[in-house]
């Protein structure tokens, strides 16, 4: 379990509806650069988009609990799974525009980039353009941005910032 973390369930039903609130709340608590804040996908009866934070101290959690809970939220000790998508983390607002991979990693907490549908890392030197949207995700215990090959040997990360829904041309 990481120390000093809380899930908070606003009963969201869509990733970027969750992350603006992840936005608005870290901003309402005052958070500081170093907290992670993530989404995470909740299955079953009542599907839904569900917000941890993992705080660097146990005074901040107590913090964010009552002013959480004061402003109506339901929430909870610990991260509902080790698979969040990472909407808040340290480095998060210097990943714009284009960069190499190795920028992207020294300036961030993601700890690597993978390429969807190869086996091998990209080069420290390979440009990813950023397009201001970098959701990286947890896997064992690691952050992972996925990307994906783009035009001139560039990549992009794999989740595009505003995505068509399903069906918008019917």
């Amino acid at each position: 379990m990481t120390p000093h973390a809380l899930t908070v369930d606003p009963g969201i039903g869509q990733l970027r509806a969750a992350d603006h609130l992840l936005h608005t709340l870290a901003a309402e608590l005052a958070l500081p650069e170093d907290v992670f804040g993530c989404t995470h996908l909740v299955r079953g009866e009542r599907p839904r988009v569900v917000l941890s934070f993992a705080l660097p101290s146990e005074p901040l959690q107590r913090t964010a609990v009552e002013r959480l809970t004061g402003l109506g939220h339901t929430v909870a000790s610990g991260v509902p799974d080790r698979v969040g998508r990472a909407v808040l983390y340290p480095g998060a607002a210097s990943l714009t525009g284009t960069m190499t991979v190795a920028e992207l990693l020294s300036r961030s907490a993601i700890d690597r980039v993978t390429v969807l549908g190869t086996p091998e890392r990209p080069a420290p030197g390979t440009p990813l353009a950023t397009r201001d949207h970098v959701r990286p995700q947890w896997q064992d215990g690691a952050l992972v941005l996925t990307a994906m090959p783009a035009v001139g040997g560039a990549l992009v990360p794999f989740e595009v910032p505003d995505p068509t829904p399903c069906c918008a041309d019917h």
